[in-house]
């Protein structure tokens, strides 16, 4: 996988504050980890879910009433 080195890094930073602004770059950052936050969270529930459902739904009878 493709790993960025020291010069890319500044290379980014130095378009980022081209496009944004140094003062914009703190809310953009926050927003994104939150939006992160919030996906990551999403995912776990989401995973407790189907767990919860196969639980629920594993005592061998087929519950769609095909056999």
């Amino acid at each position: 996988m493709f790993r960025p080195g020291t010069g890319e890094i500044i290379l980014i930073v130095v378009v980022l504050l081209l496009l944004f602004g140094a003062k914009r770059i703190p809310d953009l950052a926050r927003s994104i980890g939150q939006a992160l936050h919030m996906f990551k969270k999403g995912m776990k529930e989401g995973i407790l879910d189907i767990d919860k459902d196969e639980d629920d739904s594993g005592n061998g009878e087929n519950t769609d009433g095909h056999s």
